[in-house]
C-alpha cells in the first residue's frame, strides 16, 4: 500500500514537472506575458476597434476613385424584350402593326421579339468627372491621415499609461522599503521598551506608523493595478489572463537629457497627420470649387446603337427577319445650361465657404499643436528642475534620518523627531520619483511630436 502512494506522487510529481514545461499547457503553471511598450502600441495599432474602422472608410474611399474612373469610360447595355399577345376576337379585314411592319394578316396569338445594344458616352462636362476622381484621391488620402490621427492619439495614451505604471511601481518599492524600516523601529522600541529606555506611548507611535506604511503599500499596489486595468481597456484585452509590463531600465541621465525647444519642435511637428488633414481639405475644396463651376459650362456627350425585331406574324425565318430589321445609328447632344434656378451659383458659392472653413480649421489644428507642445516643454522643464533639486533633498533626508536613527537608539532624539525624519525622507523619495518619470514622459512627448517615435 504504502509503495503505491510513493509511485502516485512520483507520478503526479512527473505530470507537473511534464505540464510547466509546455508538453501539456495547464493555467496553473503558465506566467503571466510581460508586455512592453512597443508590444503595447503594437498590439493596439493591430486591434484598435476605431482604427480598423478607419481602414474600412479607406476601402470605401479607394471604390469612389474607381467608381469615378470608371465614369470617363463609354457605357454599353444589352436590352431585349419578348412578348406575347392573344387577341380572341381580331376585327377581320384590319392592319396591325408587328415591328415596325404592317401585317395584313392577323392570328389570335402572336409573338415579337426586339434586340439592341446602346452605347452612351460623356465626351466633355467641363472636366467634373476628371476633377472628381482628384477629389476623391484627397478624400481617400484624408481617410488615411484620420487614422494615423487615431494612432497617434492612442500611442500618446499608452505611453503616459505607460510611465505612470512604471512610477507606481517605484512607489510600491519605496513603501516597502519604508515599511522594512518602520518594523525594524518597532522591533527596536520592542526591546528598549524592555529594558525600560522607551515607554509604551512612544512603543505605539511605533505601531502606528508600522501599520500606516502598510496601508501605503496597500494604496500604491491599489494604484498600480487600477493603471494596468487602464492600459488593458486601452488595448481593448477583454480575457481574463493576468497583464503584467516590462519594466525597462530608467536612469537618472534619461530625465537629465537636453530638452529640444518649442520652436525645433512645432516646425517638425507641421508633418503630423492632423496637419496634413486640414490641409487636404483646403486642396480638396478647390477642387469642389472648380466642379461647382463646370454646373455653367455645356455637357457633350454621344450616343450609338443598334436594335433589330422579329414577330411570329412574319412568315421569314426568324434569321431572315433579324437581318431584315437590322439598323444602325448614332448621334450626340450638346446641353447648354441657360437657367438653372441658381444651382451653380448656390454651389459656387458653399465650396468658397467650405473652404473658409477648412483655412479655420487649419489654424486652429496649428494652434492646438503649439499649445500642446509648449505644455509638454514647460512640464518637461519644470519636472527636471524639480528633479535635481528632489536629488539633493532625498540625499539630505536620508542622511538627516540615518544620523536620528542613530541618535534615537542612543537615547538622544525622542520617537517624533525619528517619525518626522521618516516623513521627510518618504516624502522627498516621493518627490523624486515623480519628478523623474514625469521628465522622462514630457521629453519623450516632445520626441514623438518630432518624429512619430515612442521608445
Amino acid at each position: 500500500m504504502n509503495n503505491n502512494i510513493i509511485k502516485y506522487k512520483v507520478n503526479k510529481i512527473i505530470i507537473e514537472v511534464l505540464l510547466c514545461t509546455g508538453f501539456i499547457l495547464f493555467p496553473m503553471c503558465a506566467s503571466a506575458r510581460s508586455w512592453t511598450l512597443k508590444d503595447c502600441i503594437e498590439y493596439a495599432i493591430t486591434n484598435n476597434i476605431t482604427i480598423q474602422k478607419k481602414s474600412l472608410a479607406k476601402l470605401s474611399a479607394r471604390e469612389d476613385i474607381k467608381l469615378s474612373q470608371a465614369e470617363l469610360l463609354p457605357s454599353l447595355s444589352l436590352s431585349t424584350s419578348q412578348n406575347l399577345t392573344y387577341n380572341p376576337w381580331p376585327q377581320t379585314g384590319s392592319f396591325v402593326v408587328a415591328g415596325d411592319k404592317v401585317q395584313t394578316s392577323v392570328d389570335k396569338t402572336y409573338y415579337n421579339g426586339s434586340y439592341g445594344v446602346n452605347a452612351n458616352w460623356t465626351v466633355w462636362n467641363g472636366n467634373r468627372n476628371r476633377n472628381q476622381i482628384k477629389l476623391n484621391k484627397v478624400s481617400e488620402q484624408q481617410t488615411e491621415l484620420d487614422s494615423a490621427v487615431t494612432a497617434n492619439s492612442l500611442m500618446e495614451q499608452i505611453a503616459q499609461l505607460y510611465v505612470q505604471i512604471l512610477y507606481s511601481n517605484e512607489a510600491v518599492n519605496v513603501n516597502n522599503e519604508t515599511l522594512a524600516t518602520s518594523k525594524k523601529n518597532e522591533e527596536r522600541g520592542i526591546m528598549m521598551m524592555k529594558v525600560g529606555k522607551m515607554s509604551k506611548a512612544d512603543l505605539a507611535q511605533l505601531t502606528a506608523q508600522r501599520a500606516k506604511d502598510e496601508y501605503a503599500i496597500i494604496e500604491s499596489e491599489s494604484n498600480l493595478k487600477n493603471y494596468k486595468r487602464q492600459l488593458k481597456q486601452l488595448l481593448q484585452i477583454t480575457n481574463n489572463e493576468d497583464f503584467d509590463i516590462t519594466i525597462p531600465e530608467t536612469t537618472d541621465e534619461m530625465a537629465l537629457e537636453n530638452i529640444p525647444t518649442i520652436n525645433d519642435v512645432y516646425d517638425l511637428a507641421l508633418n503630423r497627420p492632423e496637419i496634413k488633414g486640414a490641409q487636404l481639405g483646403i486642396q480638396g475644396s478647390d477642387i469642389s470649387i472648380k466642379i461647382a463651376k463646370a454646373q455653367k459650362l455645356p455637357t457633350v456627350s454621344m450616343n450609338a446603337g443598334f436594335n433589330t425585331n422579329t414577330t411570329s406574324m412574319n412568315s421569314n425565318a426568324w434569321d431572315k427577319q433579324i437581318k431584315n430589321n437590322f439598323a444602325l445609328g448614332g448621334g450626340f447632344t450638346v446641353s447648354v445650361p441657360i437657367f438653372d434656378n441658381r444651382q451653380a451659383k448656390t454651389a459656387i458659392n458653399k465650396a468658397r465657404i467650405q473652404r473658409e472653413n477648412y483655412m479655420l480649421d487649419l489654424k486652429d489644428k496649428q494652434t492646438s499643436l503649439y499649445s500642446t507642445i509648449e505644455n509638454y516643454w514647460l512640464q518637461a522643464n519644470n519636472n527636471q528642475s524639480l528633479f535635481k533639486s528632489a536629488k539633493v533633498s532625498t540625499q539630505s533626508s536620508k542622511e538627516s534620518y540615518e544620523l536620528l536613527s542613530e541618535q534615537f537608539n542612543l537615547g538622544l532624539k525622542n520617537i517624533i523627531e525619528l517619525m518626522t525624519g521618516k516623513d521627510n525622507l518618504l516624502r522627498a523619495q516621493q518627490n523624486e520619483l515623480q519628478s523623474k518619470y514625469l521628465t522622462i514622459l514630457n521629453i519623450d512627448m516632445l520626441k514623438f511630436y518630432m518624429n512619430g517615435d515612442i521608445k
